[in-house]
């Protein structure tokens, strides 16, 4: 190779370095096998150890749950679903930290029967042990990027969107707006509860149970 072609050669190849250090530049290269963890949150339990009666929705009391948020950084909905009779919950709170969500599920839970919840993997949910601790329950986790395992509450929001669509500012929706949306959902007649309500009937075995 002549000294002409070696130190174009040399050129060029200094300059893809110099390009692979500006594209990498503030930015840690990671080892085969690195697992990344930022934003993410330490889990309880994994849904593979869930009770046989939650799995099999054999009685009421087994939860699941998520936000249903709009705008970012304003407020959102925090709902709550029985996996036995699909009856719904909802509290706003003022923005989606997890706080202020843990605050609202341990509102919405502490007067109703409850052995479990299915939890969202999401940040708002990183204090769920202060759920544990509080109501005496278990907090079980999904597999990542498995909704489906967590498909009753993900079907609920979905009606909920019909509602609520997405970029929606929940800030402007008030608190007879969304009793409006729950009691739409949770006193209308179902034909498999031979059109008794969901109110009617989880309610009902509520009272019974206690």
């Amino acid at each position: 190779m002549s000294y002409h072609h070696f130190s174009m050669s040399l050129h060029r190849h200094r300059a893809r370095a110099s390009i692979r250090k500006h594209r990498h530049r503030g930015k840690k290269r990671h080892t085969k096998g690195y697992v990344e963890n930022r934003g993410k949150i330490s889990i309880s339990h994994t849904i593979q150890e869930r009770p046989k009666d939650a799995n099999n929705r054999t009685r009421i009391g087994d939860w699941e749950d998520d936000t249903v948020a709009g705008k970012t950084g304003k407020s959102c909905l925090v709902t709550l679903t029985d996996r036995y009779y699909r009856f719904l919950k909802i509290q706003k709170v003022a923005v989606k930290k997890s706080k202020l969500v843990i605050e609202a599920m341990v509102k919405m839970l502490e007067p109703l029967t409850k052995h479990t919840v299915t939890s969202d993997r999401g940040k708002e949910f990183t204090y769920h042990q202060k759920l544990c601790d509080q109501l005496k329950i278990e907090v079980y986790f999904p597999d990542p990027h498995a909704p489906w395992q967590r498909g009753t509450n993900e079907n609920t929001n979905g009606l909920l969107r019909e509602h609520f669509p997405k970029e929606s500012d929940v800030t402007l929706v008030n608190d007879q707006i969304i009793q409006l949306w729950k009691n739409k959902l949770n006193n209308s007649p179902q034909k498999y509860l031979n059109w008794k309500t969901l109110y009617e009937v989880f309610y009902g075995e509520s009272m019974h149970l206690i």
